[in-house]
């Protein structure tokens, strides 16, 4: 095993980048501070490839370009374990659009491997035991310790010998198309156009609220978020959202009250405690008109048979998941199977228009979803 190397000068990220300038293979991670910052972004990049692993350290050069050029050269395959949040932060951060990859966790799943995480298969394809003890470290810390660059090495010094031994199987199994088409969907990932404003609505358990509740919650999600980012500090080391959600529930008009919520913060609490009672009243004020709501979900239920073709398409989904021993959710999810029970396809072509499904999910379960909703249609002109 080949020892890594940290590289943190340009000069040294750009000698190593120019080594393996015609690599067709490497092996990607990167390093964020979800848990810690407001705003994740790059903390370390993980590259490995055949015959050398790098650790580069973006903190005091920037953008590493050499790198972006090997990414994004299409012969050059780039290979991660659970892709899309680092494609996400690699287009975030550099606007890199990674052309051709493959994913470990991805092809573990099509295989039908139950514990895919990155730890679960290194132990079982080469005996590895991966230290879990840096998992929550904070990356944008400086200087890192050599523990939490060894930890970080372990991402990728085995990604590409794993990304052999799954190929391998994908192909034996006659599954590799379809890990083709999954890796081909992930190009062009990254996060969606920000809707700050409604933010509060996709909270866990604001679902839950009355209308005048959520007008609570409305104004002190911002609020949170607001100084979070002024910290540069995750939003739940500020205050959790248990708490906003108990606030807008109990509506506290003085400190007491306030205080006696369940997990509110003591410093928080005596620095802008009146801010927090600011917010709820103008929460209380909001004039019944204005109080906010859900938007409302397309109506697929006025179809009365929706839900009776979901379930005929659902056992046929099942009965193939126990055939080929893979998970139902990744053989065909519970969206893609509403999709095709709304398309209601009565042939192939038809069936074509469902742009939810996979070609090898057509391939697989086609025929069988076809059958299924004729045999439904049938029984119900009987």
């Amino acid at each position: 095993m080949h020892t890594p190397v940290y590289l943190d000068t340009s000069a040294t990220v750009d000698a190593f980048l120019t080594s393996i300038a015609n690599v067709r293979i490497l092996a990607l991670d990167t390093e964020g501070a979800s848990f810690h910052r407001f705003v994740d972004r790059i903390y370390l990049l993980q590259l490995s490839t055949r015959e050398q692993t790098a650790i580069i350290d973006p903190m005091p050069i920037g953008t590493p370009a050499l790198l972006g050029k090997l990414l994004e050269d299409r012969e050059v395959e780039v290979v991660f374990h659970d892709a899309d949040y680092d494609l996400r932060l690699l287009q975030q951060d550099y606007r890199w659009h990674v052309r051709n990859i493959f994913d470990t966790r991805i092809a573990a799943q099509l295989l039908g491997l139950r514990a895919f995480g990155l730890a679960a298969l290194l132990e079982r394809y080469f005996g590895v035991k991966l230290d879990k003890k840096h998992q929550s470290a904070d990356w944008s810390m400086r200087p890192l310790p050599q523990g939490m660059l060894d930890y970080a090495a372990q991402d990728t010094i085995h990604l590409l010998e794993l990304r052999d031994r799954l190929k391998h199987d994908l192909e034996h199994a006659g599954r590799w198309d379809w890990a083709r088409e999954e890796f081909s969907l992930l190009e062009g990932t990254k996060w969606g156009d920000d809707d700050s404003a409604n933010a509060f609505l996709r909270i866990k358990g604001a679902r839950d609220l009355s209308r005048r509740e959520l007008a609570i919650l409305r104004e002190l999600v911002p609020w949170r978020d607001a100084i979070a980012r002024q910290l540069d500090r995750a939003t739940f080391r500020v205050i959790g959202n248990e708490q906003l959600l108990d606030i807008a529930r109990q509506q506290p008009a003085t400190r007491d009250v306030l205080s006696a919520i369940k997990g509110m913060p003591r410093g928080l609490l005596e620095s802008r405690g009146h801010e927090v009672l600011d917010a709820v009243k103008r929460g209380l004020a909001v004039a019944d008109s204005d109080l906010p709501r859900f938007p409302k979900a397309a109506r697929w239920d006025r179809d009365p048979d929706f839900d009776v073709r979901v379930s005929a398409l659902k056992t046929v989904r099942d009965e193939a998941a126990t055939r080929l021993d893979l998970d139902p959710g990744v053989l065909c999810s519970r969206d893609r199977l509403e999709a095709v029970a709304r398309k209601n396809p009565t042939n192939r072509d038809a069936l074509e228009t469902v742009v939810e499904l996979r070609q090898w999910q057509r391939a697989v379960l086609g025929e069988s979803f076809l059958n299924a909703l004729e045999h439904h249609r049938g029984a119900r002109s009987a």
